[in-house]
């Protein structure tokens, strides 16, 4: 069942989605972005089993705080057995993250369509 998203804060909305919690990123998302939605993704990271997408579909910007955010989140669910999709569309964070590695760790999906139907995936390796 899809609930609609209930604004955490002016970076960050977070629902549920097919079993998964989706937190949705918007705007810039810099080392003030990063450090507002850090607290709220050790939350949803510190859980077992966890099923974590994150859309970055609604973001004007990215930079380092962000890619932290990113490694942080796929470490903290892979320690804890969980699945971490994400979704990314923008052209800029996608070079971004083709030139650091992390799209190979973390293949981005072009819809949440595409993350959600993605039930066997965790991460790639590289």
């Amino acid at each position: 069942m899809r609930q609609d998203p209930a604004p955490l804060s002016r970076y960050l909305r977070v629902h549920q989605d097919r079993g998964h919690t989706v937190l949705e990123f918007r705007g810039e998302i810099d080392i003030a972005a990063a450090t507002e939605i850090a607290p709220y993704l050790d939350r949803v990271t510190d859980r077992t089993g966890a099923r974590i997408v994150l859309d970055l579909r609604h973001i004007e910007f990215f930079d380092c705080s962000g890619l932290r955010l990113l490694y942080r989140a796929r470490r903290r669910v892979l320690d804890r057995d969980g699945q971490l999709q994400l979704v990314c569309t923008h052209p800029l964070t996608l070079r971004v993250l083709r030139v650091t590695g992390l799209s190979r760790l973390l293949p981005p999906r072009p819809t949440l369509d595409a993350a959600l139907g993605q039930p066997e995936a965790t991460s790639g390796s590289l």
